[in-house]
């Protein structure tokens, strides 16, 4: 009876986060797979089930580590205000040449799959943004209550706003040599909260 086969599961979602980050969905294939985490595409499957369920894994690593960063942001500043403005500037200038795509792997995803293909892998990407919003519209909630921004404001229409303009910027970013462009459109994203 062979020994079975030992990996870091941690290591194998984070490179295969990368991989499908990079590709996407669709693009990467069980050979793809099997190259970047250096395992056989039985030993994939006796591990994480499917490929689905490994690209599933990987964008809930996504989203941790986005949250992570959130939170990290958030915390480095006196304001709510200035760590969503930190995190925006981290996310869409300072990662832009070390990410595997500009784009955010959960838009991304969602961009790519449909109904008919994936039903489920869209549902799950969709419910991650959800998240992301209700953690946005909780931040500008905190906002509101220390008075940042006026009570007048909706938490949730600004989570909605500043999801929209982090989407079309990070594409943006992509398309353009700019930078202080960039920087622009992040300042007037909270020029037009206030």
């Amino acid at each position: 009876m062979s020994a079975p086969i030992k990996f870091n599961r941690d290591e194998v979602i984070e490179k295969a986060k990368n991989l499908y980050w990079e590709k996407g969905y669709h693009a990467t294939s069980m050979r793809n797979l099997q190259d970047v985490v250096n395992m056989h595409p039985g030993s994939i499957y006796a591990a994480f089930g499917s490929k689905d369920k490994l690209f599933t894994e990987s964008l809930n690593r996504y989203a941790v580590e986005g949250a992570k960063r959130l939170a990290d942001c958030v915390a480095q500043k006196d304001t709510v205000l200035d760590g969503l403005k930190h995190f925006i500037h981290t996310v869409i200038v300072c990662n832009k040449a070390t990410a595997p795509s500009g784009m955010c792997m959960i838009v991304k995803t969602v961009a790519e799959l449909t109904q008919n293909d994936s039903p489920e892998l869209l549902a799950h990407a969709t419910s991650i943004l959800e998240g992301i919003e209700a953690s946005f519209a909780k931040l500008f909630a905190q906002a509101v209550d220390s008075s940042e921004i006026g009570k007048d404001k909706d938490p949730i229409e600004l989570a909605r706003y500043l999801q929209i303009q982090i989407i079309g910027l990070r594409t943006y970013a992509q398309v353009t040599s700019d930078q202080q462009a960039v920087e622009r459109y992040i300042n007037n994203i909270f020029k037009n909260m206030l």
